[in-house]
């Protein structure tokens, strides 16, 4: 191992976020777009949001008729709802039962109910049950889905009912007046690599609302913009992970949700490895299975997608994949700062933040789809209630959020994550105090540290990574195809990276991107600073970059992965 410890954080990106991504309408008036209400991102939140705003219109004909030709409108930057969307989920049905009562679960884009669980502590050859599991990993009663699957169901749903979903369309600026958002400005399409126009260049165009809802996922740059420019950042940073999965068609069918802990993450406090693994099962013929690791880890060799690979060498795993054939592979970020890393407050006059740009995942019991959705819910009636004053005050949204299901369940498990600075074994105890004592123990508010500020030393985990085999083990490129993104190389670059860095930075974003983005060239010294080389048109949109030294911008609408069942 080489290297004292060199904090990413210290060169940061070529980013001014503010001026670049807030602003005031720039179109004429009479060639904008005028919606009702605009939603940023198509998925779970999102969806549930513009499907709860239609069905309360339709008992409110003069109010829908008042908020013009498009009540409702979805910006969504992915090909499709659900194209970058992605979790191993099993889903709490809370959220689903309340949007559409008269549904039946079988009739949900799910894979069934989940009737049993198992937690297992790897070791590299073996494993041992926990009995009883985990009270924060039993899954009874939860429903097993595709998040890509759910986000085009609920796509479908909000549509039949007259939302406009706008697809293969980034959100670029949030459109500020007088200290209230009154809409976005889509982003310029048909540029090269150097951002000027070719023959088929469509300019951005201001899309102004009465209200705003941004839903745009993890580490979204309007949130992050949003939250500087209101002064309404966490009062905790947020902490992130990553996430690699792959569906399989396989031999045997599952008949149980499985997580793991251990193996092949190390357990030393130096290392900061925290995280897990899981499999599910996906009906009879296919299963999903994931790597999930903490972005304040501090080895520069560590790689999700890697880790992944070696994870699916364990003989257990092995063998429920054996017979079977990798048939979808994605990678996100998921945030797991919990309570204290939500944004100081979730509105400001005309908007609100909704989901997981909200930071409404609760990792102890590895859920947030619900959150999202409800959270959705919750926006569309007040902004409901505040177009029929007259109002851009949407801070009761804050009250529903904080004395709902999602304040509540996130301040029961406001430190959990924290504690797991203290290394797996103290850790883990702290988290199971706070488990048994709804977060009551241990005391206090536990600190977060940024990802990015976590001193970075090289390793050797690629002495210990399989070498693909392309049957059980592949590399990052061929499951960069199999995520089906497409984006043309000729695309402009929406990474913003400085591209002379210490090799211990450089080499974190090397391992750190599932998708083979940045490379190192091989002329560059050994020691000090290198170069570092960016193919962005391998980018899947996980965001992990953002939360460790770098910035990911929108890209070209349409770009980026077609996910269709991770």
């Amino acid at each position: 191992m080489s290297g004292h410890g060199v904090k990413p954080s210290d060169f940061p990106p070529p980013v001014d976020q503010v001026n670049e991504f807030i602003g005031k309408p720039t179109d004429p008036e009479d060639e904008r777009i005028e919606v009702g209400i605009a939603i940023v991102g198509g998925g779970p939140a999102g969806l549930a949001a513009a499907i709860k705003l239609m069905q309360i219109l339709e008992n409110e004909p003069e109010l829908a008729e008042s908020l013009g030709e498009v009540p409702v409108a979805v910006i969504e930057k992915g090909k499709a709802c659900g194209a970058h969307t992605l979790s191993g989920a099993n889903m709490r049905p809370s959220a689903m039962k309340e949007l559409f009562p008269d549904l039946d679960p079988s009739e949900w884009p799910v894979y069934g109910e989940v009737k049993k669980d198992a937690t297992y502590l790897l070791t590299k050859k073996h494993k041992v049950k926990l009995v009883p599991p985990p009270p924060n990993f039993k899954n009874h009663g939860n429903y097993v889905t595709s998040v890509a699957e759910l986000s085009r169901f609920l796509a479908e749903k909000a549509e039949e009912m007259g939302v406009y979903v706008l697809t293969e369309t980034n959100a670029m600026k949030l459109l500020v007046e007088e200290g209230t958002v009154v809409g976005v400005r889509t982003g310029d399409k048909g540029q090269d690599r150097e951002g000027n126009p070719m023959g088929n260049f469509e300019p951005g165009v201001d899309v102004v609302a009465k209200a705003t809802i941004i839903a745009e996922g993890t580490l979204g740059h309007l949130t992050l913009a949003a939250q500087e420019f209101f002064d309404i950042a966490p009062e905790q940073p947020q902490r992130w992970e990553l996430g690699v999965k792959e569906v399989w068609e396989v031999a045997e069918p599952l008949d149980r949700v499985i997580h793991t802990m251990g193996w092949p993450l190390r357990k030393g406090a130096r290392f900061n490895e925290f995280g897990g693994s899981f499999i599910y099962p996906m009906g009879d013929d296919k299963v999903c299975i994931g790597m999930v690791i903490g972005l304040d880890y501090t080895d520069a060799t560590i790689s999700c997608h890697d880790l992944l690979q070696q994870f699916k060498m364990h003989p257990m795993v092995k063998k429920i994949l054996k017979g079977g054939k990798r048939v979808a592979w994605g990678a996100k970020t998921i945030p797991s700062g919990g309570y204290f890393s939500m944004p100081k407050a979730l509105s400001v006059p005309g908007m609100v933040i909704a989901g997981d740009a909200a930071g409404m995942v609760n990792v102890p019991v590895l859920k947030g789809i619900h959150y999202g959705m409800h959270a959705g819910m919750y926006a569309a009636e007040v902004i409901v209630d505040a177009i029929k004053k007259g109002s851009t005050d949407l801070s009761e949204y804050d009250k529903k959020v904080q004395g709902g299901i999602i304040g509540e369940e996130l301040y029961e498990s406001r430190n959990m994550r924290q504690v797991f600075s203290k290394g797996f074994f103290l850790g883990g105890l702290l988290a199971s105090m706070g488990t048994a004592t709804k977060g009551r123990l241990p005391l206090g508010k536990w600190i977060s540290e940024p990802d990015a500020t976590e001193p970075m030393f090289i390793g050797d985990r690629y002495d210990h990574y399989p070498q693909p085999d392309n049957e059980y083990t592949f590399n990052k490129l061929d499951s960069v195809f199999a995520s089906g993104n497409a984006t043309r190389d000729s695309a402009p670059n929406h990474i913003r990276i400085q591209q002379n860095v210490p090799r211990e930075v450089a080499q974190t974003w090397v391992s750190l991107c599932p998708a083979q983005v940045y490379e190192i060239p091989d002329n560059q010294p050994a020691t000090g600073n290198v170069d570092v080389h960016v193919t962005p048109s391998n980018c899947v949109q996980c965001g992990a970059i953002t939360a460790k030294g770098g910035r990911l911008t929108p890209p070209e609408g349409g770009d980026g992965p077609l996910y269709q069942i991770v």
